[in-house]
């Protein structure tokens, strides 16, 4: 997505609707600014902490116990299957 922008007197502009949207952000968001060379990577803030909880939580939908050497011998199955 590219959306041209004006920066006003103040050096300020205004991140676009369909933008906000997407990345989720919302009046009083926090907002991370990175600059790579001649770029400028905008994104909300993450708190490490609540990051790191986010990721390590199991979704509801795994309810159901996953039987890994099932996955595996299928898989090996698969791959060595004579056509």
């Amino acid at each position: 997505m590219k959306i041209r922008r004006v920066i006003g007197e103040k050096g300020q502009i205004v991140v676009p609707k369909d933008i906000r949207e997407h990345l989720g952000i919302k009046p009083g968001t926090k907002i991370i600014f990175e600059v790579k060379e001649k770029e400028v990577i905008l994104r909300p803030f993450k708190d490490p902490k609540q990051f790191v909880e986010e990721f390590c939580t199991v979704p509801k939908k795994l309810t159901k116990k996953i039987d890994i050497e099932k996955i595996r011998e299928k898989q090996i199955e698969e791959e060595y299957r004579i056509h």
